[in-house]
């Protein structure tokens, strides 16, 4: 087991004890972590270093910044083809919901993701994750949702669990089967026929950490997403939920209802909606590339989810259609322009609240114990990793205590 003392660095340890003294990003200026195998086993100040750690391999990172490795909350970044086509559609004044009612949207991605195979699949996701690798990201969400179908669902849920073997990152894996509704079939006849069966399967055979559906208007209705929910609180898997994002269904309430890890979009989310997240421990994921992309005017409730102190994440909704966004640096920068988001909630978005969003309790700040998943920059400042556009100023990316 390697033993590696990191010294001469700046760390944002995204710690709250430390956020909650006036230290935004819980910021160590003059820092040193101590990385025993896959986990950290000591951070705080240089001058501090107990001499235990001394002994061990060191590297001097220069005065570089140290934070937790970044955490992509919300993709769907297994499918084939793409929709640039729509892109053209929008800017010619159609809608979302328009380009799905002429057979667009989620169900073209599913023709051309149904007639791939797994290689072709797996060879196509990848250059999409190294791309969010580059930005200094150490675990990723994968849903499905492009199969509509059991084989097709079970095959991108394979293809998610075999990116983490091509690549030294965590997957983490979603059944997305209530994204649309395939002809000719009718909501209830697929929930019913195809949905639950599928998900009892893929739980069956190990493929799925977390289930999502799409509560919308021109999706499902809350009350065929509560029978998804239903089987998996039955199976013992956590839910989360598109919700609210072209219009108010309920989502976010069935969300918090069944304390689900997240309600994501929340565009059209109300004041009574961040309440009830709030009582439930639902954290908010707001995805500004789906709202640039589809040029919505809507903005989420965040004053509304900031007076109710949920914990608010970002991420980039990487998908062909409504957010074909593969930066999760772009994300925040977005976040910050669109949303006002603060730098320092930006980062605390796709880190410590981005881990709660998955469930996820050893990631998401630098803490003794948790993993060694960590982000190492040329910048000066947490700040920069909002404020730059398009750059990737990424030094080095450490998950589990492996230099990646």
């Amino acid at each position: 087991m390697s033993q590696l003392l990191l010294h001469h660095l700046q760390a944002a340890t995204l710690s709250p004890a430390q956020t909650r003294n006036g230290q935004l990003y819980g910021e160590l200026p003059q820092a040193a972590i101590a990385i025993d195998g896959e986990r950290i086993a000591w951070v705080g100040p240089e001058t501090a270093c107990p001499d235990h750690y001394r002994n061990w391999e060191t590297l001097d990172l220069g005065g570089r910044l140290v934070t937790p490795g970044l955490i992509d909350c919300h993709t769907h970044l297994v499918f084939a083809g793409n929709r640039a086509h729509e892109f053209e559609l929008r800017l010619q004044g159609m809608d979302y919901a328009g380009i799905a009612r002429a057979g667009g949207g989620i169900l073209s991605t599913v023709r051309a993701t149904r007639a791939a195979s797994a290689d072709e699949l797996l060879a196509a996701a990848l250059p999409r994750l190294d791309s969010l690798l580059a930005d200094g990201v150490t675990s990723v969400e994968i849903k499905s949702g492009y199969g509509l179908d059991t084989e097709t669902e079970l095959k991108i849920l394979r293809v998610a669990r075999r990116l983490a073997q091509e690549r030294p990152v965590r997957i983490i894996s979603t059944y997305l089967g209530a994204h649309a509704i395939p002809a000719p079939l009718d909501a209830d006849t697929y929930i019913d026929s195809i949905c639950l069966p599928t998900l009892r399967q893929a739980h069956a055979e190990g493929l799925v950490d977390q289930v999502d559906g799409f509560c919308e208007n021109i999706a499902f209705n809350p009350r065929q997403i509560e029978t998804v929910f239903r089987l998996a609180q039955t199976l013992g898997l956590p839910c989360k939920l598109h919700a609210e994002q072209l219009s108010h269904q309920g989502g976010t309430r069935l969300a918090a209802r069944y304390r689900a890890l997240s309600a994501d979009h929340l565009e059209y989310a109300t004041e009574a909606d961040a309440e009830a997240m709030a009582a439930a421990g639902t954290v908010a994921v707001l995805l500004p590339g789906a709202f640039y992309a589809l040029q919505e005017k809507q903005l989420p409730p965040i004053d509304a989810l900031r007076r109710h102190r949920v914990p608010v994440a970002l991420a980039t909704d990487l998908n062909p259609g409504s957010s074909p966004l593969y930066s999760l640096l772009m994300t925040m920068n977005m976040a910050c322009t669109l949303f006002r988001l603060t730098p320092a909630e930006a980062l605390s978005g796709v880190t410590r609240h981005a881990a709660a969003a998955l469930g996820l309790t050893d990631c998401g700040m630098l803490a003794p114990g948790l993993r060694a998943d960590l982000a190492v920059w040329d910048v000066e400042s947490p700040a920069e990793l909002a404020w730059r556009m398009a750059d990737r100023p990424l030094y080095r990316r450490l998950s589990a205590g492996c230099w990646a």
